[in-house]
């Protein structure tokens, strides 16, 4: 049963394999980065599904050999902040409601996170019941990096990574982790090696109403995570009130990579480091709906600032890789702007 357009044209390909819903990312071009019509597409089989017998768990992939996904689409998002069409809040909301429906899918849902797994791809992998990261896996939320923060429930994730200060530090560096960093800090549960995924879709569509024992079946044990060995002036480092303490701190440690995380995080959105840090050290305490209605707020607010549109050009647009930041420091940064930010009030709602 296919539920869209049939051949490669459709955005997000559905279909019925077995008891195996399928769900397939159809924009290898652009790694398969989220748009407003897949978010819909995939919204839509999930609710179709929910209420089918026939199908017994939903799998998730991408298309293509670079990722399963490489976030939303930071190009429309620009094209919305300079046209101001309101595009972004409307297409923000209905992916984190979307995020929610994901992680409260009454049924298996497994996430292939093959590959380059970021931003948006983390939302539609990691809030899932079944998270599978391979060898070639990056996963990563960077949107320090263009004056943004990790949405689409990142925080959630990231405040319950149960290392001393990894989730703040994965969070403010914005940098891609390996398969075994996946693993140890919460965000994938099993690794499989990728040229057996072939094989591991087969046998799910076959034994679809026993997919624990199916994936145990092709589980192998994970690669070493990079990151353990950081682990220690990381928990050290992020013991501060600030995101400007944490810089600070970095740069004075006797590790070398240390200082050089530290001269890293200073080179990012200083607006968006010292937000992202205010939502990482308050999500711990706050419900996934809750995040997610806050980061629909923070959202607007951020929007409003120059650095989202600055930052995406910088990156994607002019790709000079030189933005200016405002403010340029975090010493700069005022805490009641971030106050503000997050507390913006506006009426789109992920909940209504």
């Amino acid at each position: 049963m296919t539920m869209t357009a049939t051949g490669d044209e459709a955005s997000v390909l559905t279909r019925v394999d077995g008891g195996l819903g399928r769900i397939e990312l159809n924009k290898p071009k652009a790694i398969n980065a989220l748009s407003a019509d897949m978010v819909t597409i995939i919204a839509a089989a999930l609710d179709a599904w929910k209420g089918d017998d026939a199908v017994k768990a939903v799998l998730v992939t991408g298309r293509g050999d670079r990722g399963l996904c490489a976030g939303g689409d930071i190009k429309a998002i620009h094209r919305d902040l300079v046209e101001e069409t309101g595009e972004s809040l409307e297409f923000w909301a209905n992916e984190y409601a979307m995020n929610h429906q994901i992680a409260h899918y009454p049924k298996p849902f497994i996430a292939f996170m093959d590959g380059i797994t970021m931003g948006g791809g983390v939302g539609i992998s990691a809030h899932g019941s079944h998270r599978i990261v391979t060898e070639t896996s990056k996963v990563g939320m960077p949107e320090t990096g263009i004056g943004l923060f990790p949405d689409v429930g990142g925080t959630h994730l990231l405040a319950r990574v149960p290392q001393p200060g990894v989730g703040m530090h994965l969070a403010l560096t914005g940098q891609p982790f390996t398969a075994g960093d996946a693993i140890r800090y919460g965000f994938a549960d099993t690794f499989i090696r990728r040229d057996r995924f072939d094989d591991l879709a087969a046998a799910l569509a076959e034994s679809a109403d026993d997919v624990d024992a199916v994936i145990a079946r092709f589980a192998e044990e994970a690669p070493a995570s990079e990151l353990a060995g950081d682990e220690e002036w990381i928990a050290s480092s992020y013991d501060s009130s600030t995101a400007a303490e944490v810089v600070v701190a970095l740069r004075a440690h006797e590790d070398e990579r240390a200082r050089a995380t530290g001269d890293l995080i200073a080179a990012k959105s200083p607006l968006s480091v010292a937000v992202t840090f205010e939502l990482v050290r308050t999500a711990g305490a706050m419900e996934l709906a809750e995040v997610l209605e806050r980061d629909l707020r923070t959202g607007a607010g951020i929007s409003a600032q120059p650095d989202l549109r600055e930052g995406i050009r910088a990156q994607v647009i002019d790709k000079d890789r030189n933005p200016q930041w405002s403010p340029a420091t975090l010493d700069d940064v005022e805490p009641a702007l971030v106050t503000s930010i997050l507390a913006t009030e506006q009426t789109r709602k992920v909940f209504s």
